[in-house]
Parts: structure tokens; sequence; C-alpha cells
């Protein structure tokens, strides 16, 4: 008898561990996010930072917020977000998938903006913008140590780019970051600090400041000019540079276009699915050349008739009524196009 029950709990104890194993397999291929190789060798960027320190912040502190993240978001509106969507939208998700969504975009910013080459510089056009901005380099990297050590617990010091196209320095708490729809200084993030003990303790131990002088010295500034680019796009009129704008555009495109065929059956299904991208519009950062009170305005009123030509949908009104609401919509779109590229974008 004792050996039938000893038999039992074996095959009990098998069969659980291959339930794991499926149930870690069917995470792992649906695993939305995913962490990218470090760039660099765990002790590139010592005496800095120490090859310790590196490699537990990563294989340990940013893999567990991939892992979380994966997890936090099956079942919510976010399993089929992108990272910058989640941000867009953020204060109406769960505080799991805003503290992992965090960690995992602002780790992998991070490892970007280090390198273990030596005397990298600002772009011409990045050193013009902080030196009309903060008087030199110096004084940047004073007034940004002074923020970081005046963040009270964890979180991160941000160099961004503000809404006004000008740069900007910031502090966010835990795993916060400027691009979240929830943050108090919204912006495109160009250089961030790591100030979670956790970066620096074990070589630094409470010496926050002795980090943070630093690391300065491992700053990839060819990485940082890269953002700031991107940032600041000098040509007007390049619709890419808008993802959220595109992402609008592809639904719009796909439902007016039948309907001046008589077709209102794609506006009829997706029509929520409208209002979801108009939202996100509304929430994404405006790329500094095309920011304006014009544009504004008129995003904000494309929310709004998105709005109500969904409700407009729900309410099953006549297809005469759609029609005109659509091609209503249409037209503030195209207002948008028109203040921000000289291009026609059907």
């Amino acid at each position: 008898m004792q050996v039938i029950k000893q038999q039992l709990i074996v095959k009990t104890m098998k069969k659980n561990q291959i339930l794991s194993v499926l149930l870690l397999i069917c995470v792992s291929v649906s695993a939305q996010f995913t962490q990218k190789p470090l760039p660099y060798n765990y002790n590139a960027l010592e005496p800095f930072i120490d090859a310790q320190t590196m490699e537990i912040h990563y294989s340990k502190h940013h893999a567990s917020y991939v892992k979380n993240l994966n997890i936090g978001v099956v079942g919510t509106d976010a399993e089929k977000m992108t990272i910058t969507e989640i941000f867009a939208t953020i204060s109406k998700l769960s505080p799991a998938i805003r503290n992992n969504a965090g960690g995992h975009f602002n780790h992998e910013f991070f490892w970007s903006i280090l390198t273990p080459e030596k005397n990298t510089k600002p772009s011409a056009d990045l050193e013009k913008a902080i030196n009309e901005t903060f008087g030199s380099l110096e004084t940047l990297k004073e007034k940004m140590n002074a923020a970081a050590t005046s963040r009270f617990g964890s979180g991160w010091v941000w160099l961004y780019v503000g809404q006004d196209g000008k740069l900007a320095i910031c502090t966010t708490a835990n795993q916060d970051n400027p691009l979240m729809d929830v943050a108090e200084n919204k912006g495109m993030p160009i250089l961030g600090i790591d100030v979670w003990e956790h970066a620096y303790y074990l070589k630094y131990q409470n010496k926050r400041a002795d980090y943070l002088t630093a690391i300065w010295n491992v700053i990839n500034w060819n990485e940082v000019s890269n953002y700031y680019k991107t940032a600041t796009p000098k040509k007007k009129g390049k619709f890419d540079d808008w993802q959220a704008l595109k992402d609008f555009h592809q639904v719009m495109s796909q439902t007016f276009h039948p309907s001046e065929e008589g077709n209102l059956q794609p506006i009829k299904e997706r029509s929520g699915e409208m209002v979801q991208k108009a939202e996100l519009l509304a929430k994404s950062i405006i790329p500094a050349e095309f920011n304006s009170k014009e544009v504004v305005a008129a995003v904000k009123k494309l929310e709004t008739d998105s709005k109500k030509l969904d409700k407009l949908v729900k309410g099953k009104k006549t297809d005469k009524e759609l029609t005109e609401a659509l091609s209503k919509l249409h037209d503030v779109f195209h207002e948008i196009i028109g203040l921000c590229s000289n291009e026609d974008h059907h």
C-alpha cells in the first residue's frame, strides 16, 4: 500500500512538472516583449560601473520587468499594444503594467546611451541646443546631477525634448518616464540615468553623488545625439514622424474610401477602433515641428468627432448620417495633415 502511495505521489509530481513546463512554453511563445542583448560585455564599463552590478542589473532586474510585463498584459487592453501605446494610456492600466512597462523601456533606453567607447561628443545640433538652454555641457551635467541627487527614493533623471521642442531636465519616481500620459513633464527622452540603488549600490554603496559623477564617463553621446535628431525633425512635412497619426490614418483610409463607394460596413465594424486610435493620438507626443495651437485643437476635434461617429453607429443611424459624419471626420484629419505638411494623404 505504501509503495502504491509513493508511486501516485511521483506520478502527480511529474504531471505537475509537465504542466509547469507547458505553461512556461506558452508564456514564452506568446511573449509580446523581449529583452535585447546587452550591447557590450558586463565588464565593459569598468571602473565606472562594475561587472557584477551590470550583470545583476541586466539579467535580474531588467529581465524581471520584461517577464512580469508579458504576464501582466495578458487578457488586458494592453495585450496587443506597443510600448508607446501603453504609455499613452498608462493611466487606465494597472500599476503592475505601469511599473513593468516603464521598467522594461527605461532599462532598454539606459543600456543604449552607455558605451565603453571613450570621448564621444554631442553632435553640433545637440551641442548648440545644450549651450542655448544650459550655457554649457558642464552646466547640463551639474543640473542633471543636482536633480538626480534630490530625487527622493528610487527613480530616474531625464534630459528630454519637451512639447515646445526645447531641451529640459526632469526626474520621475519609480519606473515612470516623460512618455507616459501621467507624467508631469511630457516629452521625448534623449538621455536617462537610473538612480535606483540597484544601479550603483555594490560599488558606490549609498553615495549616489559619486555614481552620478562617474557615469558621465560612459555616456554614449553619439546615441544621445541620434535621439535628439529623432525628437527634433528638421524638415516639416514628414508624415512618418508621427506614429500615432499614421495609426489613425490607417483606420481612416480603410473605412472612408469604401464609404465613397457606398460601402459603410467597414466603419460600422471599426468605429470603436477609430475612437481608440483618436484617443491615443490625442495623448501622443506631437513632434516639435508640428506642435502648434491649431494642431492641438484639430487633434482634439478629431477625438470628439470620432466619438460622435461611434455614437451614431451604435445608435444605428441612417447611412446618410453616417456618411456625413465620416466625411466631416475625414476633413478634420486632412486639416491636421495640412497644418503639419504640404503632403496630401488619403
